[in-house]
């Protein structure tokens, strides 16, 4: 298909030891119903095959090589590449599908920070796992995602391959410094909402690759539930910067956030000593577990009583009860909450 007004299509591949995947995340880019696509790799550091599989589409991409510096360094050489009116930065164990330029050109208009699409979870051989995410009931507005997102931080956002970002929007923040840590994505998901529209299209358009090294396995290491809440707290005070703003010392929008109240109880039960967010103690976590059904955002009424349920079970329970709480609610069942609840409540559903 005609670029059109959309214009060029660029895709940024930042790989660091995936070789294994990255010669299928390229070939997804390359395979974009879009005459007019740039794919731009960028590989740091790896000590695997990767180069040797980048190699391999030299005639047909950008291939940059750098040592080892961390993915947000090989994004923002990638960037310094880019001549698109359209980026997505495509992570290298993830795939493209096909459609998905025809389906920003229903889409695209001036004003856009980033248009966001649904991922389906694949295995590592590409199958997929059937099921997708973020779930939407409704495709939220603009303006609903600029409000949850200012009132609480939080809004429903795939991570980094899941986004196709204005070059206009990317303009203002690369690039990209440390202050929301090594990634990207903290950074342009966090500011999205307020340099422009975010714009849904709830259709799986991008293949989540599900193995062993998954970076977003929070089970691997119960350290990560602590340096999660650190990230949210970093996207907030980003965001606030980017808008020439003071952070709320009390960082009450974060208090706000359901997302964000689970990981800090699950962090407060698995790390007890970091305090990623000052004075989160129990009875503070309590206190905001039993006001959270108030605060905006997307979740039904349902599962707003689930989170209440599960957090407060998490905090109150002995701590292998809590354990195996936090391990259901953070598993990769996609069902996992919902089961918590149904156990907390006695309730089943069929």
């Amino acid at each position: 298909m005609s670029g059109g007004p959309l214009g060029r299509i660029s895709v940024v591949i930042a790989n660091h030891d995936y070789g294994r995947f990255v010669g299928r995340a390229i070939e997804s880019a390359l395979d974009l119903d879009w005459d007019d696509v740039e794919v731009i790799v960028v590989d740091d550091g790896s000590t695997d095959d990767s180069r040797e599989v980048i190699a391999g589409y030299e005639d047909r991409v950008t291939a940059i090589y750098q040592e080892n510096a961390t993915q947000r360094v090989a994004r923002n050489r990638g960037y310094e590449r880019v001549t698109g009116d359209v980026v997505i930065h495509l992570d290298s164990d993830d795939v493209l599908f096909p459609g998905i330029g025809r389906a920003l050109a229903r889409v695209w208009r001036p004003g856009i920070s980033k248009v966001q699409f649904q991922m389906l979870r694949i295995d590592e051989d590409g199958r997929s796992l059937g099921t997708v995410f973020p779930q939407f009931s409704a495709s939220p507005s603009p303006r609903q995602i600029r409000r949850w997102a200012e009132e609480t931080t939080a809004y429903p956002t795939p991570p980094g391959s899941g986004n196709a970002y204005a070059r206009a929007y990317l303009d203002r923040l690369f690039p990209v410094d440390d202050s929301c840590g090594p990634a990207t994505d903290s950074a342009l998901l966090a500011a999205a909402p307020f340099l422009g529209d975010v714009v849904t299209v709830a259709e799986p358009l991008v293949g989540y690759r599900v193995h062993g090294a998954n970076t977003s396995d929070l089970l691997r290491d119960p350290g990560k539930f602590p340096r999660a809440v650190e990230r949210a707290r970093q996207r907030y005070e980003f965001s606030c910067r980017i808008r020439g703003l003071s952070a709320d010392p009390a960082h009450a929008p974060l208090r706000r956030s359901r997302q964000l109240l689970e990981l800090r109880v699950a962090s407060a039960r698995l790390s007890p000593q970091d305090r990623p967010l000052p004075g989160d103690t129990q009875r503070r976590l309590v206190w905001d577990s039993l006001r959270s059904p108030m605060h905006p955002g997307p979740e039904p009424p349902l599962q707003r009583v689930q989170v209440v349920l599960w957090c407060l079970g998490t905090l109150l329970a002995p701590a292998g009860v809590a354990h195996t709480l936090v391990r259901m609610r953070y598993r990769r069942d996609p069902g996992g909450v919902r089961a918590i609840a149904q156990q907390l409540t006695g309730r089943f559903q069929a």
